[in-house]
């Protein structure tokens, strides 16, 4: 009466859920603000003005450098070529030191 029974491949395939993939949810993106939307808004809603209604950051704000002075174009690095650089800049430095103690 107790004998273990090998369970056909059909069977096998429509109990193991281990196996399924749940669907990904839904979700509603937003659209994201761009650097000009967030310095219009700076400059619009007194809530940017100061910092826990103590703190006036108008000074702040006026100084604040303009996205396009931020911006940098993506440079890539070469391993070999920056640590030679590095390194002729500290023996060039070491050099001076050196010869200013000489001196």
């Amino acid at each position: 009466a107790d004998i273990p029974v090998i369970p056909d491949l059909e069977e096998v395939q429509e109990e193991d859920l281990a196996m399924q993939v749940a669907a990904p949810p839904s979700v509603q993106v937003n659209r994201v603000l761009t650097y000009h939307d967030l310095d219009k808004d700076l400059m619009k809603y007194s809530a940017f003005q100061t910092l826990d209604g103590e703190v006036d950051l108008k000074l702040l704000t006026k100084v604040l450098a303009p996205e396009h002075e931020l911006r940098e174009d993506d440079v890539s690095w070469d391993w070999d070529h920056l640590f030679t650089e590095v390194s002729s800049e500290l023996v060039t430095e070491w050099d001076l030191g050196q010869s200013e103690r000489e001196d």
